[in-house]
């Protein structure tokens, strides 16, 4: 058997047909939330208009609106949900703990505070030089996590580098406030970097990041199957063939490379990563292989539609950071009180 073996998913099994129709249901909902992000606005299109806009633009207010700002911030929130929903599953799998997220392992707060450093301290404005910021603060926080985690003569279990993540995104939090209160100056620049957003970022900038999340994608395609060994414990996983060591740093590479381009690209966006994974699980059972594109699905139209109704609550629109807590702590507290969803 090979290191990275593909045992057959643990626990529940959930019928093919019933896996296939989630995912499809899925699908349709993303699309409803595309067409609706193009849709809504300050301004409101009908579908026909947004299609012909995109389909065959004309010298329109129109135009201006569907592919000078809404077009955009729909691909950027498309590509960030679907990373950190993928982020988000392997995290959870990955530590054997239901209520870890992306965040876990100081990712986010690594990647606010080099933004923010840069632009209290070193003049830094320019968006395509702060997404380098936030990618390399989220890659130096993942690695100061691990060593943490891995420290001593034990190794670096789910445990330690929870603890570990935790600990280094308290310290960088408490560092982000208190930069952010005393640079009135550069606070509204870092407001972005603080709440997360979609708004204000031109599609160009997916130029960037693109190769970091066509890997990460690729290594979390890779060790998906692996994960539903751990599942069962370590214990099982070993005697299933499964290296463990690979398997935690694969995925610790894969959730480090999506959810730092993601945070790069718009900031730290939160319960995303947390909740649709459980939403996943219960549709499609514990299987990793389903669990995982479901949850990127689900995640990105959950972002769509949290922009979008951040267009509609406010004059001045609501970041797409807030209405994602607003709209994913009541569905979590749903999620939480359901006993068979606390359990991985």
């Amino acid at each position: 058997m090979t290191a990275l073996a593909s045992p057959r998913a643990p626990r529940r099994s959930v019928a093919a047909p019933r896996r296939v129709v989630a995912l499809l249901g899925a699908g349709a909902v993303l699309a409803a939330a595309v067409v609706l992000s193009l849709m809504v606005g300050n301004q409101w299109l009908s579908p026909p208009t947004v299609v012909r806009e995109l389909v065959d633009p004309g010298a329109t207010p129109a135009r201006d609106i569907v592919r000078g700002l809404r077009l955009d911030r729909t691909v950027l929130a498309l590509v960030v949900g679907v990373a950190l929903g993928a982020a988000g599953a392997l995290m959870q799998a990955l530590t054997r703990n239901p209520l870890a997220d992306p965040g876990l392992l100081g990712v986010n707060a690594g990647a606010a505070a080099a933004v923010v450093t840069g632009i209290a301290f070193l003049d830094i404005t320019d968006a395509g030089v702060q997404i380098w910021f936030a990618f390399a603060g989220a890659a130096a926080a993942s690695v100061v996590v691990y060593v943490l985690g891995s420290g001593g003569r034990a190794s670096a279990t789910p445990v330690r580098l929870a603890l570990a993540g935790a600990a280094l995104t308290a310290v960088l939090s408490s560092y982000v406030n208190g930069v952010a209160l005393s640079s009135q100056a550069s606070f509204d620049t870092m407001r972005f970097w603080l709440v997360g957003s979609v708004v204000g970022r031109e599609i160009s900038v997916l130029g960037t990041v693109w190769p970091f999340l066509l890997a990460g994608g690729l290594v979390a395609a890779f060790v998906a199957p692996a994960l539903n060994a751990i599942a069962l414990g370590e214990d099982t996983g070993r005697a299933l063939g499964v290296n463990i060591g690979r398997l935690r740093v694969l995925t610790a590479v894969a959730i480090t490379l999506l959810c730092g381009a993601a945070t790069a690209l718009a900031g730290p966006i939160v319960f995303l990563g947390l909740v649709l994974p459980h939403v996943a699980r219960h549709l499609v059972g514990p299987d990793q292989r389903w669990v995982l594109p479901l949850s990127m699905v689900l995640s990105a139209a959950l972002l769509l539609l949290a922009d979008t109704a951040g267009r509609i609550a406010s004059e001045r629109e609501v970041e797409a950071g807030i209405m994602t807590a607003f709209i994913g702590a009541p569905l979590f507290i749903v999620l939480v009180r359901r006993r068979r969803l606390a359990h991985l």
